[in-house]
């Protein structure tokens, strides 16, 4: 029996990116998953958008935040709502390639892994990324940047559990965090080196907030605490 996937999406403000987002996961060739999708208190149509989806297909599971606490809390709150043996992230403006779940679960199996993450395509442009830096062992990467494209991650929920889930001290780079908690705990992660992604670089997170995403990177990399609160 396949393995049952939790998808989890937090969408803030993202209307008009989210359907396509939505539709590349329904299309999965790998069909056992449920989506759990929280709108993080969207002052635009982006509610709307996410119950007509729920009306028609029953996987999708939506949540509603009273107020925005941003990524890294919303992420936490649908880990602890998931029902999934592997918990697959995707953000509301990028795309999933149809045979991605198929894709990383096998390969997770067949290399007895604990987590993996894919290539992605920039949305727009004829360039893939990780770029130099998937030539390199994630254990030495680390120590200078991120080496997965977070929305592309999948791993086991009780990996996730155990390592306490998203540090809430990271408003920002809270996937930095995860991963370096991973790799530094001697779990099993690699990339897959093929594209199943396409992720998209225009006005998103970390180019709107590239100092505070910078600051919280920094703190990671030098195994820092942040001393700036962004939590709410």
């Amino acid at each position: 029996m396949s393995k049952k996937i939790s998808v989890l999406m937090a969408v803030y403000n993202d209307e008009i990116n989210l359907p396509k987002s939505i539709d590349s996961i329904l299309n999965q060739s790998y069909k056992n998953f449920e989506f759990l999708i929280l709108d993080d208190c969207s002052s635009d149509g982006t509610l709307d958008v996410l119950h007509k989806y729920a009306e028609r297909d029953d996987r999708i599971k939506i949540f509603k935040n009273d107020k925005n606490i941003g990524l890294t809390q919303s992420l936490n709150y649908l880990i602890n709502k998931c029902n999934g043996e592997i918990i697959a992230r995707q953000d509301s403006d990028d795309v999933s390639y149809k045979n991605r779940f198929n894709m990383q679960i096998k390969f997770m199996e067949e290399n007895n892994l604990d987590a993996c993450s894919s290539l992605a395509k920039i949305k727009g442009k004829n360039k893939v990324i990780p770029f130099f830096s998937r030539y390199f062992n994630p254990k030495y990467v680390i120590n200078f940047k991120n080496p997965v494209i977070h929305g592309s991650l999948m791993i086991y929920s009780k990996v996730l559990k155990d390592l306490g889930m998203y540090d809430e001290k990271f408003y920002y780079a809270q996937d930095y965090k995860l991963v370096k908690d991973l790799i530094k705990g001697s779990y099993k992660l690699k990339i897959l080196k093929k594209v199943l992604y396409e992720l998209n670089m225009v006005n998103n997170i970390s180019q709107i907030y590239n100092n505070e995403q910078k600051y919280f990177a920094d703190c990671v990399k030098k195994n820092k605490a942040p001393v700036i609160d962004l939590n709410y």
